[in-house]
């Protein structure tokens, strides 16, 4: 029998529970009948045009997306607006919509443990940690053997799923590192933590300018990490195969995909 969207987010709230979420997100379901059945799952890191027309060429019946929809407030949801556009698409298609953002962020099989477990560190720990040591924002670990800076963001790109703005770097090329703390999506707010100022090197997405150079600078006169900054899409877009593995082993019943489509904002760069 086909299980009921109720019973899948049943299941969500348990992979990912909503109480681990930040207190200014938006976790959830965003639309759907919880008493429709659900055959067919997409999981997207953003819920944007083209992985709404991919739902519903697939006739998706839960559209699952890291980031949410409604993340901040809107007065309208007419259909010349784009977040209006969307849902009304998806309403009219039968297909709900659930983010699991933050809260899927912290789990132990989240995404920057993801993204740490495929660069293969060790004694992997959250930056932050919650109640539960294994629980937390980001991860720091050991890589299996020191490398260089260049050489750790070569194995990044080989790792992420390319975009226009690559993978950047903050550093000697040829400086040592072993230490490598990490944040999936935005994360300088991290900069600053303990955990990350004892790194060799902090990864994470979304670097502005001035939380980087000030970084850098902090790191000539005391201590403090290289940085590496990727694409935000891309840092989190690994979670979604762990997370399809996850529905799988919950619903055996569900047919659980994965969108390769890339949702960076980002079309290309010229170099100078």
């Amino acid at each position: 029998m086909p299980a009921t969207l109720a019973e899948i987010m049943r299941t969500i709230d348990r992979l990912w529970p909503l109480e681990g979420a930040e207190p200014w997100d938006a976790p959830g379901l965003v639309t759907g009948d919880p008493g429709a059945s659900v055959q067919r799952v997409l999981l997207v890191v953003d819920a944007v045009r083209t992985t709404v027309d991919e739902a519903i060429e697939l006739d998706a019946d839960l559209l699952l997306a890291h980031h949410p929809l409604l993340l901040r407030g809107v007065t309208s949801i007419a259909e010349d607006r784009y977040k209006g556009s969307l849902l009304a698409r998806l309403i009219r298609a039968d297909c709900a919509l659930i983010a699991a953002h933050t809260n899927a962020d912290v789990v132990e099989s989240g995404t920057s443990a993801v993204l740490a477990q495929a660069l293969g560190l060790r004694d992997i720990r959250p930056i932050v940690p919650g109640a539960d040591s294994a629980l937390g924002l980001g991860r720091v670990g050991r890589l299996p053997e020191p490398t260089t800076l260049g050489r750790l963001a070569r194995r990044l790109a080989e790792i992420l799923p390319p975009t226009a703005t690559g993978v950047r770097a903050a550093g000697g090329y040829d400086d040592r590192v072993e230490t490598v703390a990490l944040c999936g999506g935005a994360g300088d707010s991290l900069l600053g933590h303990p955990a990350v100022q004892s790194a060799d090197v902090y990864i994470t997405a979304d670097l502005r300018h001035h939380p980087a150079s000030e970084a850098r600078e902090q790191a000539l006169v005391g201590r403090g990490p290289a940085l590496i900054d990727v694409s935000h899409w891309a840092s989190e877009w690994l979670w979604l195969d762990a997370a399809a593995s996850e529905l799988r082993a919950a619903h055996p019943e569900l047919d659980v995909q994965v969108s390769e489509l890339r949702t960076d904002p980002w079309d290309f760069q010229v170099v100078q």
